[in-house]
């Protein structure tokens, strides 16, 4: 199919890849909803913030997907209240049966980050994971955070691509691509069939144009500050573990998932934890923000 030119389509090919890869998004990442898990997400914050993590009576996850920013910030007592939206219903219904799962209370809606259908100052919070660069209209999507926080409320982004480590990370995913035969011979699993993580061939056809932008660190500052927000900061994070993580995830994307020994998995995810702290330890805050390859935004509505 065509690229999407226009924001409507934009909006819709979002719609129906998320829609369609929702039933296996959480195996397809390997999202874990125990400690490991908050970790990451509490870890992600505090990066953002720079800082320690206050507490927050309502928060607002836009692009929630299947919950996993917003049920762990419930979870570990950093926000009161959480509401959740996402374009998708299809992950809205996954999110609500994970927040089920675990015994969660959550609002949780189909809605649109650029019209989003809440009052004003309606919110302490408004955090997001990896959305930003789904959304066609990213200055009318800031003034909406900007209208439902209240004034002295905090908007939070975390895990967005940034333009010169997106094509880094090209460099692994090529190369596993092309070893990946080899791969699957040495660990004894069958290639999959095309597709099987994003819900089959036809959805996976619309994963290439779900992306639409890549930043560097001054493109999310000037649209923060477009929209109002002050105490704005942009930084980065993961390069050896981006890099490792891609190589793997790349590999294990060509094989059938439930053929894939265990061992490898372990030694991928332990592999990847490993390389973080690497990262968070000898890099982040060294290197400039723009060769990482997630870019995380902080800013606060004036009080």
């Amino acid at each position: 199919m065509a690229a999407p030119t226009s924001p409507d389509a934009i909006r819709d090919v979002n719609t129906r890849y998320h829609d369609g890869a929702a039933a296996d998004y959480d195996a397809k990442w390997g999202i874990d909803w125990g400690q490991i898990g908050r970790e990451q997400v509490l870890g992600k914050i505090r990066k953002a913030l720079g800082g320690a993590i206050p507490t927050f009576g309502r928060s607002l996850e836009v692009g929630a997907g299947t919950g996993y920013f917003s049920l762990h910030l419930l979870m570990a007592g950093v926000v009161g209240e959480a509401t959740c939206t996402d374009i998708a219903p299809g992950m809205v219904d996954v999110l609500r049966g994970n927040a089920d799962r675990l015994g969660l209370q959550v609002d949780a809606r189909v809605a649109d980050a650029e019209a989003l259908p809440f009052e004003d100052g309606s919110f302490d919070l408004v955090v997001g994971h990896a959305v930003l660069h789904h959304l066609p209209d990213l200055q009318q999507a800031f003034s909406e955070f900007f209208r439902v926080l209240r004034p002295g409320g905090v908007v939070v982004f975390a895990g967005e691509p940034s333009r010169y480590g997106d094509r880094l990370a090209g460099v692994p995913k090529r190369a596993a691509t092309a070893v990946a035969p080899v791969w699957r011979a040495a660990v004894r699993a069958s290639a999959a069939p095309e597709g099987l993580s994003d819900g089959g061939v036809e959805n996976h056809e619309l994963e290439q144009h779900v992306d639409v932008h890549a930043f560097v660190p001054g493109d999310l500052e000037v649209v923060a500050r477009d929209a109002g927000f002050g105490d704005i900061h942009v930084r980065g994070e993961e390069l050896l573990a981006n890099w490792f993580g891609w190589t793997n995830r790349a590999l294990e994307a060509t094989a059938v998932p439930d053929e894939v020994p265990m061992a490898w998995k372990q030694y991928a995810f332990h592999g990847y934890l490993a390389l973080q702290k690497v990262d968070r330890g000898l890099l982040e805050g060294r290197l400039p923000a723009a060769v990482f390859y997630n870019l995380l935004v902080s800013a606060r509505r004036p009080a």
